[in-house]
């Protein structure tokens, strides 16, 4: 993390203040402050690395943002497409909202997303779909790729199978802490697969000892039933690396 910071620090510094401000714009300490998470930050384990006094999550239906397989990685070593969103006017998708506990919970997750940038969200265009509400005036944000790492998934970038592991186990954490008439209604990690764009053949399975991937993947079973329901074709031809 402190060697990512660094990076992040000396890239602003090469850019120049006007790209650190439009790249993550500053807080008003007045607002309570809010991110939607639609990848990794909805799984509780994953976003409290950043962001370690966020609060729960609450399910939310985002309009105007299109979540996708469409963020390549480094070109460095081995890399993945990770997911990522575009601004898409008749688009919407099923995510996450949860409280951040300030400035340093920011911080750390702007660190994190260093290849996105921070966006506001406008309040009308969230639906909070467990009977919670955000309170008055908060300030919510979500963070888009940069056009430059844009692209699909390929041989090169797969998508690897211990990322969507990770994003479809924030989606099981949530619909099995939901009440059972909400939870029955939603099916919240069906909702998260349709509403996502750009699942490609170009997949690999990269779990520690996939034969007995519970050991390292306690949602396994879980998951691989989610995909082989929702995405037949390409859960079959998935291949173990």
């Amino acid at each position: 993390m402190k060697r990512l910071a660094a990076a992040l620090a000396a890239l602003i510094a090469l850019a120049g203040p006007a790209w650190a401000q439009s790249c993550y714009p500053d807080l008003d300490p007045d607002r309570a402050q809010f991110v939607i998470g639609y990848g990794s930050l909805m799984e509780r384990e994953s976003k409290l690395r950043s962001a370690p006094t966020a609060g729960l999550n609450h399910p939310v239906r985002v309009e105007g943002f299109q979540r996708a397989w469409n963020t390549r990685g480094s070109s460095i070593g081995f890399s993945t497409t990770y997911l990522g969103v575009e601004r898409a006017e008749t688009a919407e998708m099923v995510a996450v909202v949860y409280a951040v506990g300030g400035a340093a919970d920011i911080e750390g997750t702007d660190e994190r997303e260093s290849s996105y940038c921070r966006h506001r969200v406008p309040a009308e265009t969230l639906t909070l779909l467990d009977g919670w509400s955000l309170p008055e005036k908060s300030e919510v944000w979500i963070y888009v790729n940069q056009p430059e790492s844009a692209h699909p998934p390929s041989p090169r970038w797969p998508i690897v199978q211990s990322y969507v592991d990770i994003f479809l186990t924030g989606c099981l954490q949530l619909q099995r802490r939901l009440l059972p008439e909400i939870a029955a209604e939603l099916e919240f990690p069906k909702s998260c697969i349709r509403s996502t764009r750009g699942w490609s053949p170009h997949w690999k399975n990269d779990r520690l000892m996939p034969r007995r991937a519970f050991i390292h993947q306690p949602n396994a079973s879980d998951i691989d039933r989610l995909l082989a329901a929702e995405l037949p074709d390409l859960f079959r031809r998935i291949e173990i690396e």
